[in-house]
């Protein structure tokens, strides 16, 4: 446990002009606070407050938040009252301290409607005061380091549940790297613990194989190589986190050795300049692996990190990736947005969250999405994504999930432009709305007055603000016909039972059907929600029993015939036969698109079938078709993957057993080529949908006797 003056001390090395009065009362004030107060591991609480206060001096943050690392668990676990933080360390820390301690408190719930009004509160605490952001990043951290002594396993798993889909996102976004890093890595530990250890295994080997001092040798040839080159700089190596790895792994669809940056190298030099010749030094030097440059000194991430990646096979053979910034760009690669604090006169510290566009971005979904679960849902969906760069005609950049489409980008620029887009040209072409957007792409929305979000477009965004937005205007309209349908049903069915309904009359009877205003009963009529009879019954009561039994029920809702299409897809041609095409087995989430053929209907594809080449001289014979996931798919469907095995006593048994440990069933299996070392094969597995398959696929490429595996794209 750090001890007083270490901890005042450290701040001290960096912010001379820090209160030191103030650290030292918060350290006793907290310290007697707690008193005899013991955590899970049996550790006096003190220790909790004290670590977390050790954590944020690692980013050289002020007094203030310091002093509220000490204080966080005050408010909540002790007698301590807000007006006694306010009299003993003033408004600022008293606030601080306060909003941390809200959001603990409805972290506490386990229900999923608590937790997204927490994270909903804890954007709007963020966009007052960064710094509270921080404080409960390194109070999540130091908890994580201890979930072990946790006894309750579901307690366990939802702790970090919570913390892969909320706070290390949210670590990334305002470049605390390595608390994202860890914060994945102690909760892959505890979410899926077989994988984290197949990774691991697979590490174990490759430093085996190429020695302990495999990282030292590669960092020796590569200052050799840029000292003669005339650039200096500091370099550094590493492995990556094993989470990082399997992210890579699963979202790449590649197997452990061709990942380029399992070893991650560093070079800090000094100019900008400097940069860039480091980067001709090493292409000069070592193959470049195609796709593997990523300038973000030109094009900085959201969160400001700025930096030269490449991925390079450099000494040794060995695949790697370097990083090459100057020494301004690592500090804020390393420390975030606490590399914006600066302790000179006349200087204040970047408190005001609102300036980071990507939490104003957050702001505004937050105005448009119904209730905190749909704003979780929908900032969750804009955190998990790689981005692209997309440009206007202008030259304006935009920063866009991967995936992200036309309509997407129209959002982006301005929520009217989004809400009238009709179609969309990307680098001088027109181009579907649904197409997916690339790196560099320029893109010009065509827009018309008369055009109006369709509900269909909720199927292929990828961003939170759009899918709120067109969420809430499909359900505005969708309220309008409600709204009059109700109104139409509770005519008609008063004229049946031959009874006045009047607006006074049903104005007196919304409280009594729980309704707030005369609208919501109509609408809930329409909807179907409440029936006429009830409504007529309310006003009535005294005739309840009088009345003959009307039909005034619910409205009838279509029935699905057996005839219908077994795979829900939105945009087919009523009456037309649909079937999966064998070339590629599309699955539920995938991009699918259908194709016209005389005399059999309409075959499905995915996006990027080999196949569809044949069809490109022939548009008038593709149709924009997609999944429609609103009405779920109960049964299981066959896709085709392309395996290679080691060829050994075993290998077929671990693949069918890594399969059916993740919920898929083999349904055919044919071997194609084998070898003295390989053999190859096709796997037909029957799975859910996009998402279940590639799960599988990335639990296949970590076993050991999986060489390759890929899906069938023709």
């Amino acid at each position: 446990m750090i001890r007083q003056f270490e901890l005042v001390e450290r701040v001290k090395a960096y912010d001379p002009a820090v209160d030191e009065d103030a650290l030292n009362r918060a350290y006793v004030f907290s310290m007697k606070a707690h008193g005899s107060q013991t955590r899970a591991s049996g550790d006096p609480y003190f220790s909790h407050p004290l670590e977390v206060a050790g954590i944020l001096t690692r980013y050289r943050l002020d007094g203030a938040s310091i002093v509220t690392a000490l204080l966080h668990d005050t408010l909540e676990d002790t007698k301590v009252s807000f007006d006694d933080l306010k009299q003993s360390f003033g408004e600022e820390v008293a606030q601080l301290v306060d909003g941390v301690t809200k959001l603990s408190q409805l972290e506490l719930q386990s229900d999923k409607a608590k937790q997204a009004e927490n994270f909903r509160k804890l954007v709007l605490a963020m966009s007052r005061d960064i710094r509270v952001l921080l404080v409960k990043l390194a109070d999540r951290l130091h908890n994580m380091r201890t979930l072990s002594h946790i006894r309750s396993a579901d307690k366990k798993r939802r702790i970090a549940r919570e913390t892969m889909d909320i706070y290390a996102p949210l670590a990334e976004r305002i470049g605390m790297n390595d608390i994202k890093d860890e914060l994945q890595d102690l909760a892959f530990q505890e979410l899926n613990p077989d994988a984290r250890d197949s990774v691991l295994k697979r590490l174990g080997f490759l430093r085996e194989k190429g020695g302990e001092s495999l990282i030292g040798r590669i960092l020796d040839e590569l200052e050799e190589i840029l000292a003669e080159g005339g650039v200096k700089a500091v370099m550094s190596g590493r492995e990556k986190a094993p989470y990082s790895i399997w992210g890579k792994m699963q979202h790449r669809q590649v197997g452990f050795e061709a990942l380029s940056d399992i070893m991650a190298f560093r070079a800090v030099v000094e100019t900008v300049a400097d940069c860039y010749q480091a980067l001709g030094v090493i292409h000069s030097h070592y193959p470049l692996i195609p796709g593997r440059f990523k300038d973000y000194i030109s094009t900085p991430k959201q969160n400001g990190y700025r930096s030269l990646h490449t991925g390079v096979v450099g000494p040794e053979g060995q695949r790697i990736e370097v990083q090459i910034r100057t020494t301004e760009m690592h500090d804020i690669a390393e420390r975030g947005v606490a590399a914006h604090w600066q302790y000179k006169e006349g200087l204040q510290h970047p408190t005001d969250g609102r300036q980071y566009r990507w939490l104003q971005e957050l702001l505004d979904i937050l105005e448009s999405a119904a209730g905190p679960e749909e704003f979780l849902e929908h900032t969750k969906l804009e955190m998990f994504h790689d981005q692209v760069f997309c440009f206007s005609p202008k030259g304006d950049v935009y920063a866009l999930p991967q995936g992200a489409t036309p309509i997407d980008f129209a959002y982006a620029v301005h929520s009217e432009v989004g809400d009238h887009c009709v179609g969309a040209k990307v680098n001088g072409r027109m181009v579907p709305l649904r197409v997916a957007l690339q790196n560099g792409d320029q893109v010009e929305i065509l827009t018309s007055k008369k055009q109006t979000p369709s509900p269909e477009w909720e199927q292929v965004v990828v961003t939170g603000k759009a899918r709120s937005r067109i969420r809430r205007f499909v359900h505005r309209e969708q309220q309008k016909q409600y709204v009059s349908l109700g109104r139409d049903i509770l005519e008609k069915s008063a004229q049946k039972a031959k009874r006045e309904l009047t607006e006074a009359m049903l104005r007196k009877v919304t409280e009594a059907l729980h309704c707030d205003r005369l609208e919501d009963l109509y609408a809930r009529v329409g909807d179907g929600q409440i029936t006429a009879r009830e409504v007529i019954d309310k006003v009535y009561p005294e005739s309840k029993r009088l009345i003959p039994s009307l039909n005034l029920g619910r409205r009838a809702r279509p029935k699905s015939k057996a005839g219908d299409h077994a795979v829900p897809i939105r945009g087919l041609i009523p009456g037309m036969a649909m079937h999966l095409a064998k070339c590629c087995y599309p699955l539920p989430g995938d991009r699918i698109v259908g194709i016209v053929t005389t005399g059999k209907g309409v075959t499905i594809h995915t996006i990027d079938c080999d196949t569809l080449a044949n069809f490109s001289d022939s548009p008038e014979r593709w149709l924009d078709v997609a999944w429609d996931v609103g009405d779920g798919q109960d049964g299981k469907l066959v896709s085709r993957l392309l395996a290679v095995l080691i060829n050994e006593p075993g290998s077929l048994g671990d693949l069918a057993s890594v399969i059916a440990k993740h919920e898929g069933n083999i349904s055919n299996l044919k071997f194609t080529n084998r070898t003295v070392d390989f053999f190859d094969m096709m796997v037909d597995v029957e799975v859910r949908d996009a998402k279940h398959l590639a799960t599988i696929v990335a639990a296949l490429r970590a076993a050991p006797a999986v060489v390759s595996v890929s899906r069938a794209r023709h």
